[in-house]
């Protein structure tokens, strides 16, 4: 009992430590999430006869080049139709201001005008002076050059963090498999696997799924001559990672511009269309080939987990939530197990009355054979 109490306040110091620790934490937590992406591909690379040095380090150069590539073809793509959905709103403004507004007077008896003109004027006020903003922002980073700076250095540290822990990913599970007690180890061995399935399911699979999404969308939405078509994929794509979120979002954000755009039944046909396309590949093709039957967790969980940790943990809460509450579920999982297969669960077990000490055994059966 006293080395349970041990370990339980040894957690709760551990726990203590990570909340002072979190404003260095998160280039450490990013790179332990990317090595744990890349290792699969270094051991396959390793299988093929290659160094583990040799195989880490081609696996982070094709790695920093796909990053590279996409964020010298995405930013630019992005800041221009974000440039553009700031000059549509207005159009939208001014439709909720002599439509729907209107209507929902007639319907309620509540008038929003007064209110609804503040919020847009307080907008469209914000973006028209975008110069003044950005230079209040300079001004500020210019005062707090010291934070800026550890910023950055952060953000250089996930490269470097991302390497070595991608070189040692396998020695150190040695390490830490050799460390177990050896009556723990069997079963921590097994938990830890089926950890690394729910784990891959989600870091893997389910972020290979949204990127395939958001693909899709983005490709169907601007077949169809719709604007903001890569911004609304985006949108769509991460939202994915809540099952059914993805497409609800994408369907109202599409189909909204497509009113406005277009204002024909057709459009708005065409862009349920497409997501209608997007779900079919995900049932069939998408989440049959990345996840397979892999279970994972349930989509109230995954929101609760995401909420949990930005308000925890900020930033870092937020990277780590899914990864915690899978190893969480493995866990709850097992204690289930071992709950069904106990006594307490099932009293039957011992439900027969115990023999007295000084009454005698009742006799055997005799073989009549």
């Amino acid at each position: 009992m006293q080395r349970k109490w041990w370990l339980l306040a040894a957690g709760v110091a551990f726990l203590g430590l990570l909340v002072m620790l979190e404003p260095i934490l998160m280039p450490f937590f990013i790179g332990m999430i990317l090595a744990y992406l890349g290792d699969p591909l270094a051991d396959w690379l390793e299988d093929k006869g290659l160094s583990r040095h040799l195989a880490v380090t081609l696996v982070f150069s094709v790695l920093s080049v796909v990053l590279l590539i996409a964020l010298l073809v995405l930013v630019p793509l992005l800041g221009r139709q974000l440039a553009q959905l700031i000059s549509f709103m207005p159009v939208v403004f001014n439709w909720i201001r002599e439509t729907v507004l209107p209507e929902i007077q007639s319907f309620t008896g509540l008038d929003f005008s007064a209110d609804f003109d503040q919020v847009r004027s307080l907008l469209l006020g914000n973006w028209k002076e975008t110069g003044t903003f950005a230079a209040a922002l300079l001004g500020t980073v210019s005062k707090s050059g010291l934070a800026m700076a550890i910023w950055l250095g952060n953000l250089a540290l996930i490269p470097v963090v991302t390497f070595y822990l991608l070189l040692d990913w396998d020695r150190m599970k040695e390490k830490l498999q050799g460390l177990l007690p050896r009556h723990m180890e069997p079963t921590a061995t097994r938990l830890a696997h089926d950890c690394d399935e729910v784990l891959g399911a989600f870091l893997r699979g389910q972020l290979l799924v949204m990127l395939s999404l958001g693909i899709v969308y983005a490709i169907g939405l601007a077949i169809i001559g719709l604007k903001f078509a890569l911004l609304i994929g985006l949108v769509a794509g991460l939202a994915s990672i809540v099952p059914y979120l993805g497409v609800i979002v994408g369907i109202l954000i599409a189909a909204t511009v497509a009113f406005f755009q277009f204002g024909e039944w057709w459009a708005l046909l065409a862009v349920g269309g497409v997501f209608a396309l997007g779900q079919l590949l995900e049932g069939v093709v998408l989440q049959p080939l990345l996840l397979g039957d892999k279970i994972g967790l349930h989509p109230v969980a995954v929101i609760f987990a995401v909420m949990a940790g930005g308000q925890l943990f900020g930033f870092t809460g937020i990277l780590l939530a899914l990864p915690v509450a899978a190893v969480i579920m493995v866990l709850l999982r097992y204690l289930h197990d071992r709950y069904k297969n106990s006594t307490l669960y099932d009293q039957q077990r011992d439900s027969r009355p115990a023999v007295a000490a000084d009454q005698p055994a009742p006799p055997a059966a005799e073989d009549t054979q």
